[in-house]
């Protein structure tokens, strides 16, 4: 799914979720959403509450971990 939201009036993000999320609860996940310059990540369910914004290295690093366990 994504979702496009303004941040600010400068950019506007569009965020997905992995296709790895369990379909039977579709609120139970993380969003993201890139830039060129950073990555946001937040809770779903909180979409609100602010995110984590991190550098596409930290994010490429993280995802390869992730993959690794």
């Amino acid at each position: 799914m994504n979702r496009k939201e303004s941040v600010g009036d400068v950019v506007e993000l569009t965020w997905f979720k992995s296709t790895y999320s369990d379909s039977s609860n579709p609120s139970d996940c993380v969003e993201v959403a890139m830039t060129p310059a950073v990555v946001h990540v937040r809770d779903s369910k909180d979409t609100w509450r602010p995110c984590l914004a991190l550098a596409p290295t930290s994010w490429a690093d993280f995802v390869a971990f992730a993959g690794r366990n």
